[in-house]
């Protein structure tokens, strides 16, 4: 049951500098101890102070341990880490637990963390930044391009920079970004729309004698984009019957003036 658990020897371990008071204690500082005594809600490990440190039974490891002698046995060199101190009672607690690198209360947007990909799903990434939950890198906030899949730029295993968007300790959420890292994308340059040069054509076009007569018969409705609707798709066939027509309209609107 607990033959992951590694007990520290002279060999597997590095010396770890003994403290010379308790005011060379800090939390989470690791420690090179000897197990000096067993009782029923724990042990006394020896860690080169005047006072031994007390490790509970309920921080012999993460699973759970029935009785202190299934872990320790007196004499073993063990690896411990500061989880407690209280000068005034001259009293350390320590544990055999690993400590987190990131505490819910070390947590602040915007702060900037090294991580590993745990875990891969269609809608993200998550990452282990060493807090006490795995962050979310959405899909969307793995890179500036459009990812389908975040496997289109990660794999479990990988070691990535991530940024607190936020986090939230009672829903035990913590969302990650790796775009925010990077620098982001120049901007796409305008593309301009030439004028057509069938208008141009036509702005620069003037108008005939017959063309000025015609508009002052039919009254001042008819002007240049009149003209321009009627002409636009005919062909030249069409073009010239239009004008036959035009001159036979100003030809009786004459006779009927005299």
């Amino acid at each position: 049951m607990f033959d992951e658990m590694t007990l520290a020897n002279d060999e597997a371990t590095p010396a770890v500098a003994a403290p010379k008071s308790l005011a060379d204690l800090r939390p989470k500082m690791e420690l090179s101890g000897k197990v000096s005594r067993l009782e029923l809600y724990g042990a006394f490990i020896d860690i080169g102070l005047d006072t031994p440190a007390l490790i509970h039974i309920s921080q012999l490891g993460k699973e759970h341990v029935n009785r202190v002698s299934d872990v320790l046995k007196t004499g073993d060199q063990i690896t411990v880490w500061v989880d407690k101190l209280d000068p005034q009672r001259n009293q350390v607690t320590v544990t055999m637990i690993k400590p987190l690198a990131v505490e819910w209360n070390d947590l602040q947007e915007g702060q900037v963390y090294t991580g590993l990909v745990t875990r891969l799903e269609n809608f993200g990434a998550f990452v282990d930044i060493g807090a006490p939950k795995e962050g979310l890198v959405h899909v969307s906030e793995v890179s500036n391009e459009y990812l389908k899949h975040p496997s289109e730029q990660l794999k479990v295993g990988d070691e990535v920079q991530v940024k607190v968007l936020a986090f939230n300790k009672r829903k035990r959420r913590i969302d990650l970004s790796m775009k925010a890292l990077l620098k982001a994308p120049e901007p796409a340059e305008p593309q301009f729309v030439e004028e057509s040069e069938f208008d141009d054509d036509e702005e620069d076009e003037a108008p005939t004698s017959m063309e000025i007569a015609l508009r002052a018969a039919m009254g001042p409705g008819v002007g240049r984009d009149d003209r321009r609707r009627r002409s636009r798709g005919r062909g030249r066939h069409q073009h010239s019957r239009g004008r036959e027509q035009q001159e036979d309209i100003l030809s009786r609107t004459l006779r009927m003036q005299r």
